[in-house]
Order: C-alpha cells, then sequence, then structure tokens
C-alpha cells in the first residue's frame, strides 16, 4: 500500500486555506517528496524512521522551493536527495546560503543534489519525467511502485507531455491554479475542466486538485466548487487540502 499526504497544497503563497504546495508519497521502504513550498515544514511529522528519502521538483518558483529554508529543522539519519532539472545545484545554492539561510553543506544531514538527466536505474522505484507547457520551464514526473502508477503534473497547461506521464495512472496529482472556465494563455495553468480533461483523456483511475491559486481559491468552498465541476467530467476527483491522504 502507498500513502499520499498533502503537506501544502496552494499555489503563489501561503493563507488559512493552505501552505505552498508540497506533497509527500510513502511506499514501503522510502519517501518521495513532490516540490518544496512552505509545507515540507510539517515533514517530520511522518517521517518517522530512516528510510531513504528522495525531493523531486518541478521548476523553481518560490513556492515550489521556498520550504527549504526549514531543513534545518530537521535532524535526519538518512542522505536526502534532490532530483531537479538542469541548472537545479547552482539555484539551489543561491537559494540555501548566507544571509537567507543555512548552506546545504552545513544541515545536520546529507544531502545529495541530482541533475536530470540522470541515471536513475538505482533508485527502489521506476520514474519517468517530461518537459510541460509553461511561462518557465518545468518537469512533470511519473513514479512507478510496487505495481501501482503516480502522476504529479504542476504548473502547466494541458499538454502531450502531461498526457503521457498520467497515461493509465492509479493517481494523477495534478494542478487547479484557475478558476472553473478560465484561461490564460501566457502563463499556462490548468482549470478544474482541464484537470479533469487531462484524467479522462489519459485513464487515469482517480484524480486529485493541487496547487489552488491562493488569490482565487480564497476558501475551502471554492475549492469544493471546484472539484464539483471536475466531476462532471471525471466522477473520481478530489480536492486536495493540506493534512489529507490517500491510500493506493
Amino acid at each position: 500500500m502507498i500513502k499520499v499526504s498533502f503537506l501544502g497544497t496552494n499555489g503563489w503563497y501561503d493563507t488559512n486555506t493552505g501552505n505552498t504546495v508540497c506533497t509527500l508519497i510513502e511506499a514501503k521502504d522510502f519517501f518521495i517528496v513532490l516540490d518544496a513550498g512552505n509545507g515540507i515544514y510539517k515533514l517530520d511529522k511522518y517521517i518517522k524512521n530512516s528510510k531513504p528519502v528522495y525531493i523531486f521538483l518541478s521548476h523553481f518558483p518560490l513556492d515550489h522551493i521556498a520550504g527549504f529554508h526549514v531543513l534545518a529543522k530537521f535532524n535526519f539519519r538518512q542522505i536526502v536527495r534532490i532530483f531537479g532539472q538542469p541548472g537545479t545545484k547552482n539555484i539551489l545554492n543561491d537559494l540555501m546560503r548566507q544571509p537567507f539561510t543555512l548552506p546545504i553543506n552545513k544541515l545536520p544531514f546529507r544531502v545529495l543534489v541530482h541533475e536530470l538527466p540522470v541515471s536513475l536505474k538505482q533508485l527502489p522505484f521506476k520514474v519517468r519525467y517530461n518537459e510541460l507547457v509553461h511561462s518557465a520551464r518545468c518537469f512533470g514526473y511519473r513514479f512507478e511502485i510496487d505495481g501501482k502508477a503516480i502522476a504529479y503534473c504542476t504548473d502547466t497547461g494541458a499538454c502531450a507531455g502531461a498526457r503521457e506521464l498520467a497515461k493509465g495512472a492509479d493517481l494523477l496529482i495534478s494542478e487547479c491554479s484557475l478558476a472553473s472556465g478560465t484561461k490564460l494563455d501566457e502563463w499556462p495553468h490548468m482549470n478544474p475542466q482541464d484537470a479533469a480533461g487531462l484524467a479522462k483523456a489519459a485513464g487515469v483511475k482517480k484524480l486529485a486538485l493541487t496547487h489552488f491559486d491562493a488569490s482565487i481559491y480564497t476558501d475551502i468552498k471554492k475549492r469544493k466548487e471546484a472539484q464539483a465541476a471536475a466531476r462532471k467530467i471525471f466522477r473520481n476527483t478530489f480536492a486536495a487540502l493540506d493534512g489529507s491522504c490517500v491510500k493506493i
């Protein structure tokens, strides 16, 4: 059994509705963290043992990496490995340094940063990635774990890369930044109908909506409305909240 916990579900900034985006996948032998928004501060509430930790970054806006400044609060015994697109090492070194926060090499545990493409054959799970459609270069991922597939597509419009990653997945974790029925061509994101259409076209089993734009989804009621709109197209949809989880 695989447990997926949503530690942060906001896009852009924190509100009373949630922290910025971070999702935790727990399998029998390891943890996978998807993005490092402010929700990552809750990680030590879930990681209680020394199973390996792998962090995968979609891209580098602050709502996806700002949570790294709290890594010094953790006292992990295991190595934490971070994966991201080319340029990840320099960007994290610029972010994680004085006077902003502790540098990576000063943390109380070991962190290794890997830039894709890099050999992934030694990981205890299969992972694929595609470039998505966004204003900045952004990666989506597909993880195959114990016979289950989880796709993660955030900060993107509906695109072929996302459909390929999501095809037949047991769970698609999709962004839902835009309000129902709206578009933003110059800054590609998805609305509830886009995410549901992607899930339906890809033949996934379950759709989780996350990365809700904090300036649009100002309360839980609006998330529930997005969930209802998506369910008209793809019934097995739920709007994630901070602290919610799903088992597959």
